[in-house]
């Protein structure tokens, strides 16, 4: 009997979303767009300058996953670590209130991870990050214990970062029986972990969630989708290609369908669009639903958070979603 049916790994970031000028965009400095690195102190400053209007709210890829299936109605965990501040506390009291349990986080006395998210006028997103505590998870202070009771792993793609970690993780997931789905996350993740992803696929992962530009950095393929999916379902039992609001392709050994994309009048903001992707996905899957009503899920919480500002779908949506997602409907 499992306790969960889900753990979500990678790094417990707290989110700050503020829109600004152009003008105060260049007072911050650096690239415009994409993400750089800040230490905490130069965090602090900046949102602090900002307040009132900032936005706070748990982020990570993994993260923003573990919360769509958990309000969908999937019993979740989470491995990660946190830091020793109010950011921290900002992050497990978020998921607590949600019902994800907590007791799998580990702690660090650093400051927690988080990320400053900047939207100009021109709907364009500049990031600032810390990674603070998360980025000191280790192999020595995690065990197959910790994936004990799971029954599915969602691992997010950014562990890779961290090769020696992310093959002891896998190992320790998959020794405490459970089934892996690895979100690739950025073909930046794809390109650093060239030489290792193939085997890792082989091995452990069950699931495989990629983008189009992720599926051509593993593949090395141009614009050939269908042969991206060959060669990634090839690796492991599903393999998934989401192409945006083209819709999605998906294989399961030799059953192949494709998820036509759910339209929405505006999209503001594509931030955790394939987080929530996954999540919906997960939630059918851990269902033993079919592979069209599982993409089907997927499409409809991707298509509901880019109507938003962040990756939290409003409190508001939630019960239509809940009972679409139900087998009756």
């Amino acid at each position: 009997m499992h306790s969960f049916d889900l753990i979500g790994i990678g790094s417990p970031i707290v989110d700050s979303l503020a829109r600004i000028d152009e003008a105060h965009l260049n007072r911050i400095g650096g690239g415009k767009g994409g993400m750089e690195m800040a230490s905490p102190e130069t965090l602090d400053r900046w949102i602090a300058e900002l307040q009132p209007s900032v936005l706070e709210a748990p982020g990570g890829s993994a993260g923003n996953t573990i919360v769509g299936a958990t309000r969908l109605g999937l019993k979740s965990t989470f491995l990660g670590k946190l830091g020793n501040d109010a950011a921290a506390d900002f992050y497990r009291d978020s998921f607590s209130r949600l019902g994800i349990d907590t007791s799998r986080f580990k702690t660090a006395t650093l400051p927690n991870a988080r990320c400053l998210s900047l939207i100009t006028p021109d709907s364009q997103r500049t990031m600032r990050t810390d990674l603070g505590a998360s980025s000191t998870l280790s192999t020595a202070e995690t065990s197959p214990s910790d994936f004990h009771g799971c029954r599915h792993a969602h691992f997010e793609g950014y562990v890779l970062f961290n090769q020696d970690l992310m093959q002891h993780l896998l190992h320790c997931a998959k020794t405490a029986g459970c089934s892996i789905s690895l979100d690739l996350g950025s073909y930046e993740v794809v390109k650093s972990a060239a030489a290792i992803l193939p085997r890792l696929l082989r091995d452990y992962v069950t699931v495989v969630f990629a983008n189009e530009d992720e599926a051509s950095a593993y593949t090395g393929l141009k614009e050939d989708y269908s042969a991206m999916l060959g060669e990634l379902a090839a690796a492991c039992p599903v393999a998934i290609v989401k192409l945006g609001k083209e819709g999605a392709l998906i294989q399961h050994k030799q059953d192949r369908v494709r998820i036509a994309p759910v339209k929405v009048n505006q999209a503001l903001d594509t931030t955790g669009a394939g987080d929530l992707w996954a999540a919906g996905f997960l939630y059918g899957w851990l269902n033993g639903r079919s592979l069209i009503d599982c993409g089907r899920l997927g499409s409809l919480l991707g298509a509901e958070v880019v109507q938003v500002m962040g990756a939290h779908i409003p409190e508001d949506r939630w019960p239509v979603l809940q009972s679409l997602s139900h087998p009756q409907s």
